[in-house]
């Protein structure tokens, strides 16, 4: 996830947070790739890259739309606290 974060300009840790979630994104949007022998890493396709940068472009509208996002799609408290800590009010 580090390397699509670097790409969209997000923060690693709310996009795993979001893809953590398989149903947050089309099927076959997210993908695992093996590394080694029981080792794997979450990647998504081009399209659902696609796809999660809209999401997180519809959700910034408004600051109200972008904190009912963050509710909706993160699990972690201290995750989406500090995340909307640092959004522009």
């Amino acid at each position: 996830m580090k390397f699509v974060a670097e790409i969209l300009e997000e923060d690693p840790e709310l996009l795993q947070a979001i893809v953590s979630n398989d149903d947050n994104l089309s099927y076959g949007s997210i993908i695992s790739v093996y590394t080694g022998d029981d080792e794997s890493v979450t990647a998504l396709t081009d399209d659902g890259m696609d796809e999660l940068e809209q999401m997180l472009k519809d959700a910034r509208r408004s600051p109200q739309e972008w904190n009912d996002f963050l509710d909706s799609f993160v699990d972690d408290e201290l995750l989406v606290a500090r995340i909307k800590a640092k959004s522009p009010r």
